[in-house]
């Protein structure tokens, strides 16, 4: 890896940690208020920026979950608020699920692996989401 890779390495791990913090300030703010539209906005924006970085370093499972996340987050947006319990703590492992990645980019230099079976649940979600919204 030559020293440019290094150094975007570096960035992305700065800008993620950034993201990932902002999105559980956010997350925390949604679970006093589930419909705390600032927080849905910055959790969709975040999730955005990770999957953007992450393509961009070849990072391809880490941007397919961030993807998965800004899917279920723009059904969120749409609806304007958190439907319940048990959807805030998908979007907590979307959260802990993106924090394990970029711990393996910042331990190993590496892509971690891609973690399915979440981003498969995440993706189930949005579309289960998305039907009850045409219904």
């Amino acid at each position: 890896m030559g020293l440019d890779m290094a150094k975007y390495r570096r960035l992305f791990l700065e800008e993620a940690a950034e993201h990932l913090s902002e999105i559980s300030t956010a997350l925390l703010a949604l679970e006093k208020d589930r419909g705390a539209s600032e927080g849905i906005d910055v959790i969709f924006r975040m999730a955005h920026s990770i999957k953007s970085m992450a393509a961009s370093l070849e990072y391809g499972s880490i941007a397919d979950l961030a993807h998965a996340l800004e899917d279920r987050m723009e059904g969120v947006r749409a609806r304007g608020c958190i439907d319940d319990g048990a959807e805030l703590a998908s979007l907590f492992r979307g959260l802990e699920g993106l924090e394990a990645m970029v711990a393996v980019v910042r331990e190993t230099g590496e892509a971690p692996p891609p973690q399915v079976e979440l981003v498969e649940s995440m993706r189930a979600e949005s579309e289960s989401l998305k039907k009850k919204a045409l219904s």
